[in-house]
């Protein structure tokens, strides 16, 4: 099996160049210097000179407040470009696997989003994740469509190492507790995509660590586990006037990959990976 990682030096993209390099795969992996996914005649070049059989998207743009005035760069790179990779991983008759977001929904029921709930986006950022979603369904055709959220890992910021940031320079925190979702450890994503790749079942999936929480129980969480003495307040998500709107609650049910012969046991509980997480990079 032959890999083509794509946003490899993303927080995603050095979770999988650690698993692959651990299981002795092959696999070539290109930043967004190498290759820039927005560059189409690039990208089918890639696919024609590599060959892989399976090709893995973490390249995005992320940026969620930012993409309400630079929606046009939001849309080119997770959805225009990605209805390209699709077009040429189907021509390179190789599996595509594309990441989306809870972002997608509108945050208005009070359980968990399965597969089968109808997005409604409240951001330019999650309009253009859900364009991209359409482009892998009309363009691709041998693919695994997963969405996740609340990412979190080595490699870029993200909001456990912002947390940790402001606790290193203030002694008051204000966090929301209106924003309900699943924190997801890179390492165990990047390993539960594998164990769906095994599976040869092509579709769409949600893939999170299990349980939720709200970001304001998610850094009491953290701080608990740093021994931080400062005063941890609850927020709402008005008081701080973002430019995207945020759905409040985002959780994703995870069914069918837990019931699917060989896709393993659920990943492990948000708590666990975040303490994990927190021990693998030396903050504990």
């Amino acid at each position: 099996m032959k890999y083509l990682l794509l946003g490899a030096d993303g927080q995603l993209g050095t979770a999988f160049r650690a698993l692959l390099r651990e299981q002795d795969q092959n696999c070539l992996a290109l930043g967004q210097v190498a290759l820039d996914i927005t560059d189409f005649n690039r990208l089918r070049q890639v696919f024609q000179d590599a060959r892989p059989d399976v090709a893995i998207n973490c390249a995005a743009y992320n940026q969620v407040d930012r993409a309400e005035q630079e929606w046009r760069q939001a849309f080119m790179v997770n959805a225009i470009a990605v209805g390209g990779l699709a077009q040429v991983a189907r021509e390179a008759d190789c599996t595509l696997v594309h990441y989306s977001t809870d972002y997608v929904f509108d945050g208005k029921k009070t359980t968990p989003y399965t597969i089968v709930d109808p997005p409604n986006p409240l951001s330019r950022y999650g309009e253009s994740k859900l364009l991209g979603e359409e482009q892998v369904r009309l363009l691709g055709e041998k693919f695994f469509l997963i969405r996740t959220s609340w990412v979190f890992g080595t490699g870029n910021d993200n909001f456990v190492t912002k947390l940790l940031q402001w606790a290193g320079e203030r002694d008051e925190l204000k966090v929301v507790t209106d924003q309900v979702s699943s924190p997801t450890y890179t390492a165990d994503l990047a390993r539960a995509t594998l164990q769906l790749l095994e599976t040869g079942r092509y579709g769409l999936y949600h893939l999170c660590n299990s349980g939720y929480c709200s970001r304001f129980e998610w850094a009491r969480f953290i701080l608990e586990q740093i021994g931080w003495q400062g005063r941890l307040l609850p927020a709402l998500s008005a008081d701080f006037q973002s430019p995207a709107v945020r759905p409040e609650f985002s959780a994703l049910d995870t069914f069918p990959f837990t019931s699917l012969s060989g896709a393993g046991a659920a990943l492990p509980g948000w708590p666990e990976a975040t303490r994990k997480y927190l021990t693998e990079t030396g903050v504990i």
